[in-house]
């Protein structure tokens, strides 16, 4: 049963969206709202930002006092494609970076209606690239995202192996957008429950404007509609409350059928976005101390493989070396 917390926070966003949205209010109003709700959110205690431009891509560091200045959380924010910021995640971002002792670059990738497909995709791209001539291992990148961000995370990776580059360490989604379709079905499963069925018809109107002239079941526009091998292993979490829970799961079983290693983790009756309010939810700080256990693990199996072929390299060289010093003689 989730915490009084979260029913607290679940009635407070109810009473204050839902007037709104039956207004149904402009795009620009929303992102208004969405950044005057986040003047509340505060970095992490020991946890600091620089703002920065890659090649016109607004960008910042956002670093821990305590990280690992050889690995990177490429972080993208989420908002359905057209609602999110640096400033409406920064808070988020720096308690998920601190609880995994890495430093994180979070971008501002472009929005649509504006910007539609591929935008979005070309942005999340340029800072990977841009991560990589700025020396990062790919095997020391973690790309993360929530929602729309989390699809765009899943869209950024399929694009890296179909490009034949480097693939990151591993990939994060928190409550992922995985098919901009929404099926009918989903909107029957939330019918009962008014603020999810506002949500579900808000986002599949915005999944148009993101699709713009592509179509909506276009693979990089819904990863769950791609061929899914050869991708890193996979941290994937939702609720069973969300409108985005059916396609989180079918993407999962496509995914570990295709040979990716998946790690789902559901939680019971959590609102969508329930990691912003890491701060006042328990389940929040729950989810993203999971995460970075996730992260460590992901260390810890690259090291353990490390070890395992260092271990296999030095009978060879030993060999090698034997069979130079018996040419010499």
């Amino acid at each position: 049963m989730p915490s009084p917390q979260h029913l607290l926070l679940k009635q407070f966003l109810t009473a204050s969206t839902m007037p709104l949205a039956r207004r149904r209010p402009s795009i620009a109003a929303m992102r208004l709202s969405l950044e005057l709700g986040s003047l509340g959110q505060f970095m992490p205690w020991g946890v600091h930002f620089d703002s920065l431009q890659i090649e016109g891509l607004a960008a910042e560091w956002i670093r821990p006092e305590i990280a690992d200045s050889r690995r990177v959380l490429l972080y993208l924010h989420g908002g359905g494609y057209v609602l999110g910021s640096l400033n409406t995640h920064r808070s988020m971002v720096g308690a998920l970076a601190q609880r995994c002792g890495m430093q994180a670059l979070a971008i501002d990738y472009r929005k649509a209606p504006e910007h539609p497909f591929p935008a979005a995709l070309e942005d999340a791209l340029l800072a990977y690239r841009w991560l990589l001539g700025q020396g990062y291992a790919a095997h020391n990148i973690i790309v993360a995202g929530d929602s729309a961000g989390g699809g765009l995370m899943l869209a950024l990776l399929l694009a890296l192996r179909d490009q034949h580059l480097p693939l990151p360490a591993a990939g994060i989604g928190l409550s992922p957008w995985t098919d901009l379709v929404l099926p009918t079905s989903t909107i029957r499963r939330v019918a009962d429950e008014e603020i999810q069925l506002v949500e579900a018809l808000a986002i599949r109107g915005w999944g148009g404007l993101y699709a713009g002239d592509v179509p909506l079941t276009s693979p990089l526009v819904s990863p769950v509609r791609a061929r899914l091998h050869e991708l890193p292993p996979l941290l994937l979490q939702t609720s069973d409350a969300e409108v985005l829970y059916d396609d989180v799961l079918a993407f999962a079983a496509k995914a570990t059928k295709a040979g990716v290693p998946v790690t789902l983790q559901s939680f019971s009756g959590l609102v969508h976005w329930w990691h912003l309010f890491w701060r006042y939810v328990p389940e929040a700080r729950e989810a993203l101390d999971k995460v970075a256990c996730f992260t460590t693990g992901i260390w810890a199996a690259q090291q353990a493989a490390a070890q395992v072929l260092k271990t296999v390299r030095r009978p060879a060289e030993k060999l090698s070396s034997d069979a130079r010093l018996r040419a010499r003689l």
